[in-house]
């Protein structure tokens, strides 16, 4: 059974709650968009593509709740609604690729009556949805290519089903070449310091019955060398154009071993990841989250109270060391730079956006 980390009910948007994984499989329900914000902020919901679809599915909320006013005035307390998704998670570019979609969605329908605008929103919202779940199979279908019967797999934070609508990217990847008949082992990254890998990957691939194993991060580039792995994939919060990539802290220090060892390193992600705007990696906003989340563990303290910490979210891993990203429009190789120009390109050209 495919797993649903979020998903739109009469009641609301009901999220699993992703820092109750993997002791507990809870589920919390939104009935306002302020709630959908807190969740994104806490972590209830992660991944860029779930951030994304909650964010879209957030904005339907609020514009359910926005009284029947003038559209001028529904459509400023819109737009407003908008503004403070954007203010959550500065890295996930799927998020701000959603708001826009939303608001585009917004100012296609003003010829309608209200009521028929936040339904159409909703619709929009679902859709969403979906068309992540359908575009990660797409990539999973790319991907498995990549991966040969009886390879070991290491893999970095969680891009699974969990951080997406459904099936995964880089996750959805694994997942395909395992439903192909592919005989694969997976080696998780605990993925410090919010231990993703360890408490949802790791969950994951048990529910599929993928055979995997658990490692701190610190010994991946021992695991590497002793020849235990044959590829690295992972996912992405956001794609410059040139096919830098940002992802959870630890993935370029992975990309680094993976080069050193002479080990393909492959990311997925889905178009929607892809941000033309951004040249390099070096202009990706990095988000840096509060110091407990280091400093403590379980609800413990592990570190000298007031000691100084660095916590950002995420790193920049350069495109020299990335053997190929898999989309779900194809697989883009070096050079990165004209391979996304031109998938892009024919993104929008089949879209008409």
């Amino acid at each position: 059974m495919m797993i649903r980390p979020i998903s739109w009910e009469e009641e609301g948007v009901v999220l699993i709650d992703q820092k109750a994984l993997p002791h507990a499989e809870r589920y919390v329900t939104c009935r306002k968009y302020g709630e959908v914000i807190a969740a994104i902020n806490d972590l209830t919901v992660r991944g860029a593509p779930a951030i994304g679809i909650a964010a879209a599915m957030g904005i339907a909320l609020g514009a359910i709740a926005v009284s029947e006013e003038p559209k001028e005035v529904f459509k400023k307390a819109l737009y407003r609604i908008c503004d403070e998704f954007s203010e959550t998670r500065p890295t996930a570019i799927n998020l701000f690729w959603a708001i826009d979609r939303m608001k585009r969605c917004l100012e296609e329908n003003l010829g309608k009556n209200i009521g028929s605008i936040k339904k159409t929103l909703v619709e929009e919202a679902r859709l969403i949805l979906e068309e992540d779940i359908a575009a990660n199979r797409r990539i999973g279908i790319f991907g498995r290519e990549c991966i040969k019967d009886g390879d070991s797999i290491l893999t970095h934070c969680n891009a699974g089903a969990l951080a997406t609508g459904g099936y995964g990217t880089a996750l959805g990847v694994i997942r395909a070449a395992h439903e192909e008949g592919k005989s694969i082992h997976v080696f998780v990254d605990e993925t410090r310091p919010v231990l993703q890998g360890a408490r949802l990957t790791a969950w994951e691939l048990q529910r599929e019955n993928i055979p995997a194993t658990l490692i701190t991060d610190s010994m991946a580039g021992f695991v590497m060398s002793r020849g235990k792995v044959d590829l690295v994939i992972v996912g992405a919060d956001r794609v410059a154009a040139n096919g830098d990539i940002a992802n959870k802290i630890g993935t370029y220090s992975l990309a680094v071993l993976a080069g050193e060892n002479n080990i393909p390193f492959y990311v997925a992600a889905p178009l929607s990841t892809i941000d033309l705007e951004v040249k390099s990696g070096n202009d990706i906003p990095i988000e840096e989250r509060a110091g407990d989340e280091v400093v403590a563990f379980g609800g413990a303290m592990i570190a000298p109270k007031g000691i100084e910490v660095f916590n950002p979210a995420f790193d920049v891993t350069p495109n020299s060391y990335i053997s190929a990203i898999v989309t779900d429009a194809g697989v883009v190789r070096a050079p990165f730079h004209e391979g996304i120009a031109e998938m892009m390109s024919g993104k929008n050209e089949g879209t008409g956006s």
